[in-house]
């Protein structure tokens, strides 16, 4: 199966989304490589970054899950070189 390598990048300016946010990235656990999150209390935003090994419809699909929530924004961005898990 390929593989890319991605990061999605996060803002959450509402954090009545934060408990929805969390389930979705819950239910993606398995293609996720790690996440930081900083909370920039200046601004009242949470700075959540995830990087994911997945089938570009699986990032797509995340990407796409949390940008729907209320008060939250979402990219992905994809490293160049897909990658292929069967020979890893």
């Amino acid at each position: 199966m390929e593989t890319r390598v991605a990061i999605i990048g996060i803002i959450v300016e509402d954090g009545g989304s934060v408990e929805k946010l969390n389930a979705i990235l819950h239910e993606y656990g398995i293609y996720i490589i790690g996440r930081m999150g900083l909370p920039y209390k200046e601004k009242n935003i949470n700075i959540i970054s995830v990087a994911v090994d997945a089938p570009n419809d699986i990032i797509s699909a995340l990407s796409g899950k949390l940008g729907k929530l209320p008060g939250v924004s979402a990219k992905a961005v994809y490293s160049k070189l897909p990658v292929n898990k069967d020979s890893v």
